[in-house]
């Protein structure tokens, strides 16, 4: 038998265990294996049932998605799982899968074609589709609602979320919850269905739970709605609302006809190929030329923050929340109640969701440790400072940090622009300091952006992916470049928002065009919320505008001066009102319509009026201009890194890709062209990056150069 799939005989039960690490990906290898120990099994006459396991950490997580991109970028046309089901769904004996960890996607459908399901308490389960921009292809639309319902199962696929065991059991996906070892459970859940002598239900045979095609009609419009509102631009989620509603309302192969036309047309979709280059770019991004498999990432149970204001507070969560021990400091009683006070508010929000338990937040509330003092730094296995972006005020607290911490210790720095090498250079060792930029607010965005500075040793640089892993964050390692990667290509994005205002937009247009074709806030909002004091602060910081020569905005250090900071202020390039979205939503102000007028004026500024396409244009080429600067100077180690930076950080749509999957889909040379026309208008500003003009030139993709640089090897060292 195939070493991925073994099968083990308890008396009149036979096992069939899928071992195919890391968890346990049903490819064409296993589900070739599967097949024939299942054909071995059913000719065995003492075999009275099959229990279907999984070895290691989980159930099937999932089919081989390697699978579904190339058939997303061919004929849309993914692996035929239906012989493999229905050679399960027809076995003479009944086969219980029994699942642990995840049995999500294909993992889920391949268990739902079983005869019975079990579980153990801690498993949960899903179809998690959407979240890539198709829908399941192997009968998970068909079978989901023959065991759950219409209602359960519209709600499982549009939202992609896994549920838990007891709620599976709820629902009808799981039939029990085993306690103790899943494999003897299991067994004894089969000899107890054969004892019964009971009919083995074939979930294809099931009509039960679908209710009749007036029952479901209002459920289909309800989940109609919720998919233009909530993911208005992925085929994928209107296109799992009519795979349920041919479960609904047509006979088992019907259905399966249907959901396969629904699945090629949604694997075909752009939005698909975008968010499965952003699934893999996500992976990639943890591969670093010197640090291998073999580079010993250091353990970390203790943390200690300098800072216990907004960034610092949110990290301090995301830590209690993985199980780490915390030690927040600062420098007043004020500041730390305050912090601690932020940290409650989110922790009590969280249980009126229902996401955390009341017990479960006084377990991480007992982890954070508030106080003024370094007692307890010497313990910690990494430390981060987490204080307002000024380079004097880094270098202190590192001078500090250099004689309280450990000589084992990492010591990290948030800082969102300012020079990694200088603050280490405040310590003598420089190769344990590194930059773990969070983003705001720290315990929910999954970005973490890891910057290295010249001498950051290896092993620092895998205990930082590893600690972004274990916080649930998604680490992205950048070099030492101002303003990193995120931020250094979002300093000509914003100031060329600033521009078409001063040229005749308003913020709420150039920021409701921007949202329209996807950002998740647009430019003008992000800087309310971020504060207009912190931008100002950054541009002193790194000197930008220091050149007479190059334009400037005009409006943003006005408003900076007036003491308009954004939301915190409630006043900024909005008016922010606590009645309205509790003061987080933008008021259109018409006293900085009348400032950015007379500013433009002032400085002989020709206005008009924009379409939504040219504010687009002037925003997002900008940002992949400076992209491909970023790429070429070594900033980032691939093209994707910096599309896994912007979904994840900035707001960029993952339907999308990232700034730099959609130039490729625009075209390099239409990219290109158009920047050049920019720069023809409004001068050096927009000087094509090198890059992208060698490859425009050469017919090439960022993409291309990615898989051509497979070693990760920067495009050029840096300087």
């Amino acid at each position: 038998m195939s070493s991925l799939v073994t099968v083990l005989v308890d008396g009149d039960v036979a096992v069939l265990r899928i071992d195919n690490p890391p968890v346990n990906a049903l490819d064409r290898d296993v589900r070739e294996a599967l097949a024939t120990a299942l054909a071995r099994v059913e000719t065995d006459e003492h075999v009275r049932a099959v229990v279907l396991a999984c070895a290691g950490r989980t159930f099937i997580a999932g089919a081989d998605i390697a699978e579904l991109e190339r058939a997303a970028w061919r004929d849309g046309i993914g692996p035929d799982m239906h012989p493999l089901l229905a050679q399960v769904e027809d076995c003479p004996r009944p086969i219980v899968a029994a699942i642990h960890g995840t049995a999500l996607g294909g993992g889920l459908e391949l268990a739902m074609a079983c005869h019975y399901r079990v579980a153990v308490e801690s498993a949960r389960l899903g179809l998690p589709e959407v979240t890539l921009g198709i829908i399941p292809g192997a009968e998970g639309t068909q079978r989901l609602p023959r065991l759950v319902g219409v209602e359960k199962a519209l709600d499982m696929g549009l939202s992609g979320r896994p549920i838990a065991a007891a709620d599976a059991v709820r629902a009808g996906l799981v039939d029990r919850i085993v306690e103790g070892e899943l494999e003897a459970g299991a067994i004894a859940f089969a000899r107890e269905r054969v004892a019964s002598g009971a009919p083995h239900p074939r979930t294809r045979d099931r009509t039960d739970r679908l209710g009749t095609p007036s029952e479901s009609a209002p459920m289909l419009e309800a989940a109609r709605a919720t998919a233009r509102r909530t993911k208005p631009h992925i085929p994928a989620a209107r296109a799992w609302v009519d795979a349920v509603e041919a479960a609904a309302t047509l006979p088992f192969e019907r259905g399966i006809e249907r959901e396969r036309e629904l699945s090629v047309e949604t694997v075909r979709s752009e939005p698909c190929k975008a968010l499965l280059h952003v699934f893999f770019a996500e992976r990639a991004a943890a591969k670093i030329p010197d640090v291998s498999r073999e580079t010993t990432a250091l353990p970390v149970e203790r943390v200690a923050i300098v800072g216990a204001g907004t960034m610092g507070a949110g990290i301090a969560m995301a830590c209690a929340n993985a199980g780490i021990d915390v030690r927040l400091r600062d420098t007043s009683r004020q500041a730390l109640g305050t912090g601690m006070a932020a940290v409650r508010r989110n922790y009590d929000a969280s249980v009126k969701r229902g996401r955390f338990t009341p017990e479960a937040v006084d377990e991480r509330l007992a982890r954070i440790h508030p106080q003024l003092d370094d007692a307890g730094f010497g313990d910690a296995d990494v430390v981060i400072e987490a204080v307002y972006e000024s380079m004097e005020l880094k270098r202190t607290i590192f001078a500090e940090l250099d004689r309280v911490a450990s000589r084992g210790a990492v010591l990290a720095t948030n800082t969102s622009t300012l020079d990694i090498d200088t603050i280490a250079a405040a310590t003598s060792r420089p190769d344990r300091v590194i930059g773990l930029h969070f983003f705001s607010p720290a315990n929910v965005m999954r970005l973490l952006e890891i910057v290295r500075g010249a001498a950051t040793a290896p092993e620092v640089v895998a205990t930082a992916l590893a600690l972004a892993k274990r916080l649930g964050k998604v680490g992205v390692v950048v070099r030492n470049l101002p303003g990193f990667v995120g931020n250094r290509m979002m300093f000509p994005y914003m100031y060329e928002t600033q521009f078409l205002v001063e040229e005749g937009a308003t913020p709420e247009q150039v920021d409701g065009a921007l949202t329209r074709w996807g950002m998740a806030m647009g430019m003008f909002a992000v800087d309310d919320m971020a504060g207009l004091d912190v931008a100002w602060r950054v541009r002193q910081e790194l000197g930008h505008f220091r050149d007479p020569a190059v334009r400037r905005p005009l409006v943003a250090d006005q408003l900076y001066a007036m003491g308009r900071y954004g939301q915190k202020t409630e006043k900024g390039w909005y008016r922010y009102d606590a009645s309205v979205g509790g003061g987080r939503t933008p008021i259109p102000d018409p006293d900085v319509v009348e400032l950015i007028e007379r500013a433009a004026a002032k400085a002989r500024i020709a206005r008009r009026a924009f379409t939504d396409d040219e504010i687009v244009e002037r925003a997002i080429y900008a940002l992949i201009n400076e992209g491909a600067r970023v790429l070429e100077d070594g900033g980032a180690l691939r093209a994707s890194d910096i599309d896994v930076v912007y979904v994840n950080g900035y707001g960029f749509p993952g339907w999308r890709g990232g700034p730099m999957f959609y130039a490729d889909r625009v075209g390099l040379r239409t990219i290109h062209d158009r920047i050049a026309s920019f720069h023809r208008e409004h001068g050096a500003r927009w000087e094509p990056a090198p890059l992208l003009a060698r490859l425009a030139n050469e017919g090439r993709t960022f993409r291309e150069l990615d898989a051509e640089r497979e070693d990760g090897a920067p495009v050029a060292a840096p300087a």
